[in-house]
């Protein structure tokens, strides 16, 4: 048994805080991580540093700001030199291991520029960005992934049932569903070659691995599951799981669409024209999908299958913990859960991610269940902390230093530990261009419970507007108090602190090199 703690990292990838049980979630069976919540420490107000893919996980990989490691969008890539708590972990005798997904390179881009795009047709597993192994899945079939190929040359008849391409325009709008909801396709697969179910057996075959060498090293396993990022895809064989029609709408979606619409308006203007499709501001989601359209029935099935993944994922999730209790290594691992960003599911009529920032897409599902050879008590903790802290947090729990160019903290193990630490705030940040539309916002949430989003000069606005929510009276963000002249005070000591806290932005910035 090493000295070290052993680190199992698990991650979703577009997971709202609410999916768990552990976090009040009513449709999801999720045992397995709700466990690790009740044992373990259960952050209430984790926030991303960004709301989608790449600048996020570029975040936990640096423990850094996105401001300071320069991946601003989807589509700008890491570069390859950039040091990561990987290499730290590596050079301080760690095997260190990626299964799943990775997605700090375009997952569209050109593979003779991305080695993660090309590393699985030339039968290459690592290493890379400072891991030993890594062994790759994506949502869809670009012809890139190790789950890809392994899909295409061992099961190609099961291959061809998954959801189409996204390359080309109007198909990434279809559904196979019972209420023809975008991107519901319950896929003629079988479980076990699901790619939930691959990425934890290729974990347990990387820690096998390691198991049989006995060379008494720590590591490091980053668990990546792909989903229940859309297309809400899981095999036909588990819709059973959940009826959608008995799944209930959420509190934010109404039928009325007057409502809806009323709802938007209070925010700026690119709320509502995402909704109508007259403003297109966003890639993540497809330019031909109107939310407007979306009915109530569409927004239960969606749910329904998202749910489904997730209840997949806790099953995985189980699989991999039954094998560190059978070898002995369960009291030594700390296991830290959380996701990239969250998801709308139909808040505000709304569907996928984007320049948003709200509880949907912000606030993370994070739980550190350290090691029971620890004694560490459980807890909630409700001071804000982000993925920024994760890097430190892996630092910790190794018994060594942060790397220098870490600006994150370790997670604190409960309130006053928070309140040691000075845990005042938490930023989220996200810069966006495509075609003529840009858009540039920043937020600070405060442990008062206030979230000011700043919306600085764009194509779509001149840098006055911006969202100002009292998240204790108004945890829903339905009253917009921007420019209530009784919150004033409060919104501009809000915005002094974000961009006195906020570091200077990366010069030159990164290129975008490919959509996502």
């Amino acid at each position: 048994m090493p000295t070290k703690r052993n680190i199992l990292f698990i991650t979703t990838d577009q997971m709202r805080f609410d999916a768990l049980g552990c976090n009040g979630g009513v449709v999801a069976k999720t045992p397995v991580i709700d466990n690790l919540a009740h044992t373990g420490i259960n952050y209430q107000r984790a926030h991303n540093q960004n709301v989608v893919c790449m600048p996020a996980r570029a975040t936990i990989m640096t423990g850094q700001y996105v401001s300071t490691h320069g991946v601003w969008m989807n589509g700008v890539c890491l570069p390859e030199d950039t040091p990561t708590v990987a290499h730290w972990l590596q050079d301080h005798g760690y095997h260190t291991g990626l299964l799943g997904k990775a997605h700090f390179e375009p997952w569209l881009g050109d593979p003779k520029l991305f080695y993660e795009n090309r590393m699985a047709s030339e039968h290459n597993t690592g290493p890379h960005r400072g891991f030993d192994r890594m062994e790759l899945a994506n949502h869809f079939f670009e012809g890139h992934s190790h789950y890809d190929r392994f899909m295409t040359n061992e099961h190609p008849e099961w291959k061809k049932n998954f959801y189409p391409m996204v390359t080309e325009r109007g198909q990434n709008t279809a559904g196979a569903g019972d209420t023809g909801a975008i991107q519901v396709w319950p896929t003629d697969v079988p479980k076990e070659l699901y790619h939930t179910d691959w990425v934890a057996d290729r974990t347990l075959n990387w820690l096998t691995e390691l198991n049989e060498q006995q060379d008494n090293k720590p590591w490091f396993c980053w668990m990546s599951f792909p989903d229940p990022h859309h297309p809400w895809d899981p095999p036909a064989s588990e819709v059973h799981r959940v009826n959608w029609r008995d799944v209930p709408l959420p509190s934010l979606y109404s039928e009325n669409k007057a409502e809806n619409e009323a709802l938007l308006d209070a925010k700026p203007k690119h709320w509502r024209g995402y909704y109508d499709g007259t403003i297109w501001s966003n890639l993540e989601s497809p330019r031909d999908f109107i939310p407007r359209d979306m009915t109530a029935d569409q927004v239960r099935e969606i749910n329904a299958m998202n749910h489904i993944e997730n209840e997949l994922i806790d099953d995985a999730c189980g699989r991999v913990i039954n094998w560190l209790k059978a070898t002995g290594q369960y009291d030594n691992t700390d296991i830290i859960f959380t996701t990239d960003h969250g998801e709308f599911q139909g808040d505000f009529g709304l569907l996928f991610k984007g320049g948003y920032h709200v509880d949907a897409l912000m606030r993370l599902p994070m739980i550190w269940r350290p090691a029971p050879s620890t004694a560490t008590p459980s807890a909630l903790v409700t001071l804000p902390v982000g993925h920024l802290d994760l890097a430190s947090t892996f630092c910790t729990i190794a018994g060594i230093d942060s790397p220098p160019w870490v600006q994150g903290k370790t997670l604190p193990r409960s309130d006053a530990e928070a309140e040691a630490q000075q845990r005042e705030d938490v930023i989220t940040e996200w810069d966006s261009e495509h075609g003529p539309i840009s858009l540039h916002m920043k937020s600070i949430y405060n442990k008062g419970g206030w979230l000011c989003t700043v919306y600085e000069k764009s194509s779509l606005y001149d840098g006055t507007e911006g969202e100002l929510y009292d998240m204790n009276a108004d945890p829903e963000q339905r009253v917009n108090l921007w420019n209530d002249p009784a919150h004033r005070a409060t919104r501009d000591e809000l915005v002094s602190d974000l961009y006195d806290e906020l570091p200077r932005p990366r010069e030159p910035r990164l290129p975008r090199q490919a959509p996502v």
